[in-house]
Protein backbone atom coordinates (compact mmCIF):
# COMPACT_ATOMS: atom_id res chain seq x y z
CA UNK A 1 0.00 0.00 0.00
CA UNK A 2 1.48 3.16 -0.76
CA UNK A 3 2.37 6.26 1.82
CA UNK A 4 1.58 9.05 -0.74
CA UNK A 5 -2.09 10.39 0.80
CA UNK A 6 -3.82 10.78 -2.76
CA UNK A 7 -1.56 9.38 -5.72
CA UNK A 8 -4.66 11.11 -8.32
CA UNK A 9 -4.12 14.32 -10.83
CA UNK A 10 -5.63 17.01 -9.17
CA UNK A 11 -6.10 20.45 -11.31
CA UNK A 12 -7.82 23.74 -10.08
CA UNK A 13 -9.11 27.08 -11.17
CA UNK A 14 -11.19 29.93 -9.94
CA UNK A 15 -14.36 31.87 -11.97
CA UNK A 16 -14.48 35.50 -12.37
CA UNK A 17 -17.20 35.80 -9.71
CA UNK A 18 -14.21 33.99 -7.11
CA UNK A 19 -15.96 29.61 -7.91
CA UNK A 20 -12.90 27.48 -7.27
CA UNK A 21 -13.15 24.55 -9.41
CA UNK A 22 -11.47 21.39 -8.75
CA UNK A 23 -10.87 18.20 -10.52
CA UNK A 24 -9.30 14.91 -10.47
CA UNK A 25 -9.39 12.46 -13.38
CA UNK A 26 -9.87 9.04 -12.94
CA UNK A 27 -10.60 6.61 -16.06
CA UNK A 28 -11.31 3.95 -13.82
CA UNK A 29 -15.16 3.70 -14.13
CA UNK A 30 -17.59 5.67 -16.60
CA UNK A 31 -19.15 7.51 -13.12
CA UNK A 32 -17.90 11.13 -11.81
CA UNK A 33 -18.41 12.48 -8.45
CA UNK A 34 -19.67 16.02 -7.83
CA UNK A 35 -19.30 17.58 -4.35
CA UNK A 36 -20.59 21.75 -3.70
CA UNK A 37 -18.94 22.66 -0.60
CA UNK A 38 -19.96 25.72 0.92
CA UNK A 39 -17.96 27.87 4.11
CA UNK A 40 -21.19 27.67 6.36
CA UNK A 41 -22.02 25.52 8.97
CA UNK A 42 -23.38 25.85 12.56
CA UNK A 43 -20.11 27.64 13.63
CA UNK A 44 -21.29 30.98 11.25
CA UNK A 45 -24.78 30.93 12.60
CA UNK A 46 -25.57 34.39 14.46
CA UNK A 47 -27.41 34.60 18.22
CA UNK A 48 -30.94 33.96 17.01
CA UNK A 49 -30.41 31.89 14.14
CA UNK A 50 -29.18 28.60 15.37
CA UNK A 51 -29.91 25.48 12.93
CA UNK A 52 -30.40 27.95 9.58
CA UNK A 53 -27.36 25.99 7.80
CA UNK A 54 -29.02 22.89 8.57
CA UNK A 55 -32.19 23.79 7.81
CA UNK A 56 -31.05 25.08 4.60
CA UNK A 57 -29.74 21.41 3.55
CA UNK A 58 -33.45 20.22 3.69
CA UNK A 59 -34.73 23.64 2.07
CA UNK A 60 -31.93 22.92 -1.19
CA UNK A 61 -33.88 20.21 -2.31
CA UNK A 62 -37.33 22.15 -2.23
CA UNK A 63 -37.28 23.47 -5.44
CA UNK A 64 -35.51 26.32 -7.07
CA UNK A 65 -36.37 28.64 -10.69
CA UNK A 66 -36.48 26.25 -12.92
CA UNK A 67 -36.22 22.64 -10.77
CA UNK A 68 -39.83 21.63 -9.00
CA UNK A 69 -40.28 20.64 -5.72
CA UNK A 70 -38.19 17.47 -5.25
CA UNK A 71 -37.68 17.29 -9.14
CA UNK A 72 -33.68 17.40 -8.08
CA UNK A 73 -34.11 13.71 -6.47
CA UNK A 74 -35.78 12.56 -9.49
CA UNK A 75 -33.87 13.70 -12.38
CA UNK A 76 -30.27 12.72 -10.50
CA UNK A 77 -31.96 9.13 -9.35
CA UNK A 78 -33.82 8.88 -12.73
CA UNK A 79 -30.50 8.95 -14.24
CA UNK A 80 -28.81 6.34 -12.16
CA UNK A 81 -27.06 8.43 -9.80
CA UNK A 82 -27.71 8.73 -5.99
CA UNK A 83 -27.57 12.20 -4.06
CA UNK A 84 -27.12 13.25 -0.49
CA UNK A 85 -26.04 16.91 1.52
CA UNK A 86 -24.87 16.76 4.96
CA UNK A 87 -24.34 19.69 7.41
CA UNK A 88 -21.34 19.83 10.42
CA UNK A 89 -20.48 22.93 12.52
CA UNK A 90 -17.65 23.77 9.66
CA UNK A 91 -19.75 23.33 6.57
CA UNK A 92 -22.95 22.53 4.17
CA UNK A 93 -21.97 19.80 1.35
CA UNK A 94 -24.31 18.78 -1.44
CA UNK A 95 -23.33 15.63 -3.64
CA UNK A 96 -24.12 13.61 -7.03
CA UNK A 97 -22.22 11.11 -8.34
CA UNK A 98 -23.80 10.37 -11.70
CA UNK A 99 -22.66 8.25 -14.77
CA UNK A 100 -20.24 10.17 -16.37
CA UNK A 101 -22.92 11.44 -19.51
CA UNK A 102 -24.93 13.14 -17.15
CA UNK A 103 -21.97 15.16 -15.21
CA UNK A 104 -23.61 18.20 -17.00
CA UNK A 105 -27.16 17.77 -15.57
CA UNK A 106 -25.65 17.43 -12.02
CA UNK A 107 -23.83 20.91 -12.47
CA UNK A 108 -27.03 22.48 -14.03
CA UNK A 109 -28.99 21.49 -10.84
CA UNK A 110 -26.30 22.56 -8.26
CA UNK A 111 -25.94 25.95 -10.24
CA UNK A 112 -29.63 26.66 -10.04
CA UNK A 113 -30.04 25.93 -6.58
CA UNK A 114 -27.09 28.21 -5.85
CA UNK A 115 -28.52 31.32 -7.96
CA UNK A 116 -32.29 30.06 -7.55
CA UNK A 117 -33.25 28.80 -4.38
CA UNK A 118 -34.05 31.76 -2.85
CA UNK A 119 -36.86 33.43 -5.61
CA UNK A 120 -38.53 29.83 -5.75
CA UNK A 121 -38.87 29.86 -1.58
CA UNK A 122 -42.31 30.26 0.04
CA UNK A 123 -43.75 30.09 3.02
CA UNK A 124 -45.09 26.97 2.66
CA UNK A 125 -42.12 25.41 1.76
CA UNK A 126 -40.41 26.94 4.63
CA UNK A 127 -43.14 25.81 6.95
CA UNK A 128 -42.85 22.35 6.16
CA UNK A 129 -39.33 21.87 6.20
CA UNK A 130 -39.07 23.22 10.01
CA UNK A 131 -41.70 20.67 10.33
CA UNK A 132 -39.21 18.03 9.04
CA UNK A 133 -36.41 19.80 11.18
CA UNK A 134 -38.37 19.18 14.40
CA UNK A 135 -39.36 15.55 14.01
CA UNK A 136 -35.58 15.01 12.88
CA UNK A 137 -34.76 16.51 16.18
CA UNK A 138 -37.45 13.88 17.81
CA UNK A 139 -36.08 10.95 16.42
CA UNK A 140 -32.32 11.44 16.23
CA UNK A 141 -31.77 13.33 19.50
CA UNK A 142 -34.91 13.24 22.27
CA UNK A 143 -36.65 9.89 21.31
CA UNK A 144 -33.96 7.48 21.55
CA UNK A 145 -31.34 6.45 24.47
CA UNK A 146 -28.78 8.90 24.97
CA UNK A 147 -29.63 10.74 21.77
CA UNK A 148 -28.68 14.37 23.39
CA UNK A 149 -25.21 13.33 24.03
CA UNK A 150 -23.87 15.67 21.21
CA UNK A 151 -25.95 18.62 22.35
CA UNK A 152 -25.02 17.99 25.69
CA UNK A 153 -20.89 17.93 24.92
CA UNK A 154 -21.32 20.62 23.15
CA UNK A 155 -22.06 23.27 25.82
CA UNK A 156 -19.95 21.75 28.17
CA UNK A 157 -16.79 21.85 25.99
CA UNK A 158 -16.91 25.07 24.18
CA UNK A 159 -18.16 28.14 26.31
CA UNK A 160 -21.60 30.27 25.38
CA UNK A 161 -21.12 32.55 22.32
CA UNK A 162 -18.25 29.66 20.84
CA UNK A 163 -19.21 29.35 17.77
CA UNK A 164 -19.00 25.18 18.39
CA UNK A 165 -21.24 25.69 21.35
CA UNK A 166 -24.70 24.93 20.14
CA UNK A 167 -25.18 21.85 17.51
CA UNK A 168 -26.08 21.60 13.87
CA UNK A 169 -29.73 20.81 14.67
CA UNK A 170 -29.83 24.21 16.31
CA UNK A 171 -32.84 25.78 18.49
CA UNK A 172 -36.50 25.16 17.56
CA UNK A 173 -37.53 28.37 18.81
CA UNK A 174 -34.82 30.09 16.39
CA UNK A 175 -36.58 28.16 13.98
CA UNK A 176 -39.79 29.07 14.61
CA UNK A 177 -38.96 32.40 15.11
CA UNK A 178 -37.40 33.96 12.16
CA UNK A 179 -39.49 34.88 9.18
CA UNK A 180 -39.30 34.27 5.36
CA UNK A 181 -37.37 37.41 5.02
CA UNK A 182 -34.42 36.09 7.41
CA UNK A 183 -34.19 32.92 5.87
CA UNK A 184 -33.87 34.47 2.55
CA UNK A 185 -31.44 36.78 3.42
CA UNK A 186 -29.09 33.33 5.08
CA UNK A 187 -29.08 31.82 1.59
CA UNK A 188 -28.31 35.29 -0.07
CA UNK A 189 -25.14 35.80 2.52
CA UNK A 190 -24.13 32.40 2.62
CA UNK A 191 -24.80 30.48 -0.61
CA UNK A 192 -22.71 32.53 -3.20
CA UNK A 193 -19.85 31.39 -5.69
CA UNK A 194 -17.21 33.02 -4.03
CA UNK A 195 -18.30 31.18 -0.77
CA UNK A 196 -18.04 27.45 -2.49
CA UNK A 197 -15.98 25.03 -3.92
CA UNK A 198 -16.99 22.73 -6.45
CA UNK A 199 -14.89 19.05 -7.31
CA UNK A 200 -15.64 16.85 -9.84
CA UNK A 201 -13.62 13.52 -9.86
CA UNK A 202 -13.99 10.72 -11.98
CA UNK A 203 -14.08 10.23 -15.51
CA UNK A 204 -14.12 13.43 -17.10
CA UNK A 205 -11.02 16.09 -18.17
CA UNK A 206 -10.72 19.71 -16.46
CA UNK A 207 -10.88 21.26 -19.21
CA UNK A 208 -14.36 20.00 -20.11
CA UNK A 209 -15.50 20.80 -16.15
CA UNK A 210 -14.19 24.15 -15.92
CA UNK A 211 -15.91 25.21 -19.17
CA UNK A 212 -19.62 23.39 -17.56
CA UNK A 213 -18.43 25.22 -14.54
CA UNK A 214 -18.12 28.32 -16.26
CA UNK A 215 -21.33 27.95 -18.42
CA UNK A 216 -23.66 27.54 -15.35
CA UNK A 217 -22.31 28.85 -12.45
CA UNK A 218 -20.02 31.70 -14.00
CA UNK A 219 -23.25 34.52 -14.53
CA UNK A 220 -23.91 33.82 -10.66
CA UNK A 221 -23.37 37.15 -8.67
CA UNK A 222 -20.40 37.04 -5.88
CA UNK A 223 -20.93 38.20 -2.58
CA UNK A 224 -19.26 40.80 -1.54
CA UNK A 225 -19.77 41.29 2.31
CA UNK A 226 -19.66 37.59 3.63
CA UNK A 227 -19.24 37.44 7.32
CA UNK A 228 -16.49 35.97 8.71
CA UNK A 229 -17.38 33.33 11.59
CA UNK A 230 -16.59 34.05 15.40
CA UNK A 231 -12.73 33.11 16.31
CA UNK A 232 -12.96 30.07 18.29
CA UNK A 233 -9.31 28.99 18.19
CA UNK A 234 -9.30 30.27 22.14
CA UNK A 235 -11.08 27.82 24.83
CA UNK A 236 -9.99 29.20 28.02
CA UNK A 237 -9.01 26.86 30.61
CA UNK A 238 -11.36 26.67 33.09
CA UNK A 239 -9.12 24.60 35.78
CA UNK A 240 -11.81 22.23 36.73
CA UNK A 241 -13.77 19.29 35.47
CA UNK A 242 -17.18 20.32 33.95
CA UNK A 243 -19.44 17.61 34.80
CA UNK A 244 -22.99 16.75 34.23
CA UNK A 245 -25.77 13.75 35.27
CA UNK A 246 -28.45 13.10 33.53
CA UNK A 247 -31.34 10.22 34.29
CA UNK A 248 -33.41 9.30 31.37
CA UNK A 249 -34.96 6.51 29.59
CA UNK A 250 -31.89 4.57 29.25
CA UNK A 251 -31.22 1.05 29.51
CA UNK A 252 -28.09 1.03 31.31
CA UNK A 253 -25.67 3.51 32.59
CA UNK A 254 -23.37 5.45 30.10
CA UNK A 255 -20.35 7.45 30.74
CA UNK A 256 -18.54 9.97 27.90
CA UNK A 257 -15.48 11.62 28.92
CA UNK A 258 -14.21 14.29 26.41
CA UNK A 259 -11.37 16.57 26.02
CA UNK A 260 -10.26 19.82 23.98
CA UNK A 261 -7.55 18.73 21.44
CA UNK A 262 -5.95 20.45 18.99
CA UNK A 263 -7.75 21.80 15.50
CA UNK A 264 -8.50 19.49 12.58
CA UNK A 265 -5.57 19.38 9.93
CA UNK A 266 -2.83 20.48 12.46
CA UNK A 267 0.10 18.10 13.61
CA UNK A 268 -1.24 17.96 16.79
CA UNK A 269 -4.98 16.61 16.07
CA UNK A 270 -2.75 14.01 13.98
CA UNK A 271 -1.34 12.67 16.78
CA UNK A 272 -5.10 13.11 18.67
CA UNK A 273 -6.40 10.90 15.48
CA UNK A 274 -3.71 8.10 16.47
CA UNK A 275 -4.33 8.66 20.06
CA UNK A 276 -7.69 7.83 20.01
CA UNK A 277 -7.03 4.98 17.57
CA UNK A 278 -5.06 3.49 20.38
CA UNK A 279 -7.57 4.09 22.78
CA UNK A 280 -10.45 3.35 21.37
CA UNK A 281 -10.78 1.25 18.05
CA UNK A 282 -11.59 -2.26 18.15
CA UNK A 283 -11.03 -5.02 20.04
CA UNK A 284 -7.31 -4.27 20.40
CA UNK A 285 -7.52 -1.08 22.12
CA UNK A 286 -7.23 -0.26 25.19
CA UNK A 287 -10.68 0.74 26.55
CA UNK A 288 -11.99 -3.00 24.93
CA UNK A 289 -8.83 -4.87 26.22
CA UNK A 290 -9.04 -3.28 29.69
CA UNK A 291 -13.14 -2.26 30.53
CA UNK A 292 -14.85 -4.83 28.34
CA UNK A 293 -12.42 -7.77 27.90
CA UNK A 294 -10.38 -7.20 31.23
CA UNK A 295 -12.69 -6.06 33.85
CA UNK A 296 -15.80 -6.81 32.03
CA UNK A 297 -17.16 -4.00 33.34
CA UNK A 298 -18.19 -2.26 29.90
CA UNK A 299 -20.78 -3.91 26.90
CA UNK A 300 -18.43 -5.08 24.27
CA UNK A 301 -19.99 -3.22 21.44
CA UNK A 302 -20.44 0.07 23.07
CA UNK A 303 -17.15 0.64 24.29
CA UNK A 304 -14.64 3.29 22.17
CA UNK A 305 -13.28 6.73 21.83
CA UNK A 306 -12.69 8.81 18.62
CA UNK A 307 -11.92 12.35 18.26
CA UNK A 308 -14.42 14.91 15.91
CA UNK A 309 -13.05 16.08 13.03
CA UNK A 310 -13.49 20.16 14.04
CA UNK A 311 -11.44 22.40 12.25
CA UNK A 312 -11.33 25.79 13.50
CA UNK A 313 -11.35 25.59 17.63
CA UNK A 314 -9.51 23.04 19.71
CA UNK A 315 -11.41 19.58 18.12
CA UNK A 316 -12.84 17.38 21.03
CA UNK A 317 -11.39 13.63 21.73
CA UNK A 318 -14.34 11.63 23.24
CA UNK A 319 -13.94 8.05 25.08
CA UNK A 320 -17.50 6.41 25.93
CA UNK A 321 -18.24 3.42 27.43
CA UNK A 322 -21.50 1.87 28.57
CA UNK A 323 -22.24 -0.51 31.61
CA UNK A 324 -23.10 -4.22 31.42
CA UNK A 325 -25.77 -5.36 33.85
CA UNK A 326 -24.53 -5.03 37.58
CA UNK A 327 -22.07 -2.50 37.06
CA UNK A 328 -22.62 1.09 38.72
CA UNK A 329 -21.84 4.61 36.85
CA UNK A 330 -19.13 5.43 39.22
CA UNK A 331 -17.24 1.88 38.52
CA UNK A 332 -17.20 2.54 34.79
CA UNK A 333 -16.39 6.41 35.32
CA UNK A 334 -13.53 5.30 37.02
CA UNK A 335 -12.32 2.89 34.67
CA UNK A 336 -13.11 4.66 32.03
CA UNK A 337 -10.92 7.79 33.16
CA UNK A 338 -8.16 5.48 34.53
CA UNK A 339 -7.84 4.54 30.89
CA UNK A 340 -7.04 8.04 29.29
CA UNK A 341 -4.98 8.52 31.96
CA UNK A 342 -2.63 5.76 31.37
CA UNK A 343 -1.92 7.15 27.84
CA UNK A 344 0.60 9.56 29.59
CA UNK A 345 1.90 7.02 32.27
CA UNK A 346 2.33 3.90 30.19
CA UNK A 347 3.64 3.89 27.01
CA UNK A 348 1.92 2.74 23.66
CA UNK A 349 3.39 0.32 22.62
CA UNK A 350 4.68 -0.71 18.99
CA UNK A 351 2.54 -3.18 18.22
CA UNK A 352 -0.08 -0.88 19.47
CA UNK A 353 1.00 2.10 17.52
CA UNK A 354 1.63 -0.34 14.20
CA UNK A 355 -1.69 -1.55 14.97
CA UNK A 356 -3.64 1.99 15.16
CA UNK A 357 -1.21 3.11 12.00
CA UNK A 358 -3.01 -0.41 10.15
CA UNK A 359 -6.60 0.86 10.60
CA UNK A 360 -6.10 4.25 9.83
CA UNK A 361 -4.39 3.64 6.00
CA UNK A 362 -7.14 1.19 5.54
CA UNK A 363 -10.08 3.89 6.40
CA UNK A 364 -7.92 6.21 4.52
CA UNK A 365 -8.07 4.35 1.58
CA UNK A 366 -11.36 2.64 1.78
CA UNK A 367 -12.30 6.49 1.50
CA UNK A 368 -9.67 7.17 -1.43
CA UNK A 369 -11.01 4.26 -3.16
CA UNK A 370 -14.23 5.98 -4.44
CA UNK A 371 -14.80 8.99 -6.59
CA UNK A 372 -17.56 10.29 -4.20
CA UNK A 373 -14.52 10.08 -1.21
CA UNK A 374 -12.00 11.70 -3.15
CA UNK A 375 -14.58 14.23 -4.19
CA UNK A 376 -15.36 15.29 -0.98
CA UNK A 377 -11.92 15.16 0.66
CA UNK A 378 -10.70 17.58 -2.02
CA UNK A 379 -13.56 20.13 -1.50
CA UNK A 380 -12.82 19.98 2.30
CA UNK A 381 -8.88 20.62 1.96
CA UNK A 382 -9.78 23.30 -0.76
CA UNK A 383 -12.96 24.83 1.40
CA UNK A 384 -10.94 24.89 5.27
CA UNK A 385 -6.86 24.83 4.09
CA UNK A 386 -7.38 26.95 0.68
CA UNK A 387 -5.50 23.85 -1.54
CA UNK A 388 -6.73 20.46 -2.62
CA UNK A 389 -3.08 18.78 -2.82
CA UNK A 390 -2.70 19.07 1.24
CA UNK A 391 -4.72 15.82 1.29
CA UNK A 392 -2.00 14.47 0.19
CA UNK A 393 -0.59 14.89 3.58
CA UNK A 394 -2.86 13.00 5.95
CA UNK A 395 -1.90 10.03 5.85
CA UNK A 396 2.09 10.61 6.17
CA UNK A 397 1.04 12.31 8.91
CA UNK A 398 -0.56 9.89 11.19
CA UNK A 399 1.76 7.44 9.92
CA UNK A 400 4.81 9.49 11.26
CA UNK A 401 3.02 9.73 14.58
CA UNK A 402 5.59 8.60 17.63
CA UNK A 403 4.38 7.00 20.96
CA UNK A 404 6.69 9.76 23.07
CA UNK A 405 4.40 12.55 21.01
CA UNK A 406 1.21 10.82 22.38
CA UNK A 407 2.52 10.56 26.00
CA UNK A 408 3.38 14.40 25.71
CA UNK A 409 -0.02 14.82 24.53
CA UNK A 410 -1.73 12.89 26.72
CA UNK A 411 -0.12 14.68 29.76
CA UNK A 412 -0.82 18.17 28.46
CA UNK A 413 -4.35 17.77 27.41
CA UNK A 414 -5.96 14.68 28.74
CA UNK A 415 -5.68 15.48 32.53
CA UNK A 416 -8.69 15.58 35.14
CA UNK A 417 -8.87 19.26 35.85
CA UNK A 418 -10.05 20.23 32.34
CA UNK A 419 -11.72 17.24 31.69
CA UNK A 420 -15.80 16.84 30.83
CA UNK A 421 -17.57 13.82 32.40
CA UNK A 422 -21.50 13.37 30.84
CA UNK A 423 -23.06 10.53 33.06
CA UNK A 424 -26.42 8.75 31.91
CA UNK A 425 -28.04 7.05 34.79
CA UNK A 426 -31.58 4.87 34.28
CA UNK A 427 -35.02 6.02 35.51
CA UNK A 428 -35.62 3.97 38.98
CA UNK A 429 -38.55 1.80 38.01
Amino acid sequence: MPDSGFPWPIETTRLDNGLRVVVSEDRTAPAVAVNLWYDVGSRHEPAGQTGFAHLFEHLMFEGSVNVAKTEHMKLIQGAGGSLNATTNPDRTNYFETVPAEHLELALWLEADRMGGLVPALTQQTLDNQRDVVKNERRQRYENVPYGDAWLRLLPLLYPPGHPYHHATIGSMADLNAADLATFQAFHSTYYAPNNAVLTVVGDTEAAEVFALADKYFGGLDARADIPAAPDGRTVPATGRPAVETVTADVPAPRVYVAHRTHPFGTEGYDVTTVLATVLGSGRGSRLYQRLADGERIAQPDLVGAYGVDLAHAPAPLIATATARPGVSAERLRDGLAEVVDELATVPVTAAELDRAKALLSTMWWRQMSTVDGRADTLGRYATQFGDPARAADRLPAWLAVTAEQIAEQAAELLGAADRVILTYLPEEN
